[in-house]
């Protein structure tokens, strides 16, 4: 499978990991519950999964449901050898007691001993918001120092903005990973007619890099109902092609809940056939 050197942490990530969204948020895209024994089940099965096909990058929130996506990967990953994957979870912007509480709970729900990458679970920064992380006694402070006790291994944000915080955070140069919205709807963090945007600011900045929402979230599923409501042709495979072509992204996250999802989705990634030149896509003229 198609592998990417994680930014400075030298991991050799596969290029589709497993996000932990699906896994905890109750009705989240589609009707389904962490608490239903068949649907945590299933959930199992596809972290399972994923493992045999040799996926290695899970992404997780102690937000989603509550822990209830970190409890489940904890049911699976925590049996497995620690240095044959890569583990992330998340916190939401916080003081350090809090974020230590946030941490103490993910360890246990994941049953590890330490986390792999731990990101500020953010949708949207202001520019205030950004200077009270970055600032002296600030959570990043808080995260570093969880980084020099061996609890974590290394740090990130998650974003859905390409902001001038996001831009703050990347030029700090204190951030090992960067999460960002980005699909074939939402394009802000990279411009490949300029080559302008977050993602190549990370690049350069040695950072890791991950896209969420990589299928748009079933935005531009509604979308193509809204103008096609006859049209039954299944875009996700396009839709995840589309993320996996951009040599910016390390790795592209996809929400998974049973084994035959995973299949379906590491067939997509070994289709490099299907992979685009998005340079040649953006071109205005001919």
């Amino acid at each position: 499978m198609e592998h990417a050197i994680f930014g400075k942490t030298g991991f050799n990530a596969v290029r589709l990991g497993f996000g932990g969204a699906v896994a905890g948020l109750k009705n989240y895209l589609q009707k389904y519950d962490p608490a239903d024994a068949q649907d945590a089940r299933n959930i199992r099965n596809a972290l399972n999964r994923a493992l045999e096909k040799g996926i290695n990058y899970f992404d997780t929130a102690a937000g989603y449901g509550g822990g209830a996506s970190e409890r489940l990967f904890g049911d699976v990953l925590g049996d497995v050898d620690p240095s044959t994957l890569f583990l992330a979870t998340k916190c939401g912007p916080c003081d350090a007691d809090t974020l230590h509480k946030s941490v103490e709970k993910s360890l246990k729900n994941l049953r590890r001993d330490y986390i792999d990458l731990l990101q500020i679970h953010g949708s949207s920064y202001s520019d205030d918001s950004a200077q009270a992380i970055l600032a002296t006694g600030g959570m990043l402070e808080a995260m570093e120092q969880l980084k020099r006790d061996g609890v974590i291994r290394f740090t990130g944000f998650t974003s859905e903005d390409t902001n001038g915080a996001v831009f703050d955070f990347i030029r700090s140069g204190r951030f090992d990973q960067m999460q960002i919205c980005y699909n074939l709807l939402f394009q802000h963090p990279y411009d490949p007619s300029r080559s302008f945007g977050s993602l190549p600011e990370a690049k350069k900045a040695g950072m890791a890099t991950v896209s969420m929402r990589t299928a748009t979230s079933g935005t531009f599923q509604k979308w193509n109902k809204m103008v096609r409501p006859d049209d039954t042709f299944d875009y996700t495979r396009a839709l995840i092609q589309f993320t996996l072509s951009n040599p910016y992204i390390d790795v592209v996250l996809v929400g998974m809940r049973n084994a035959s999802e995973v299949d379906v989705n590491i067939d997509i990634l070994e289709d490099l056939a299907g992979r685009i030149d998005l340079k040649v896509l953006h071109e205005r003229y001919v």
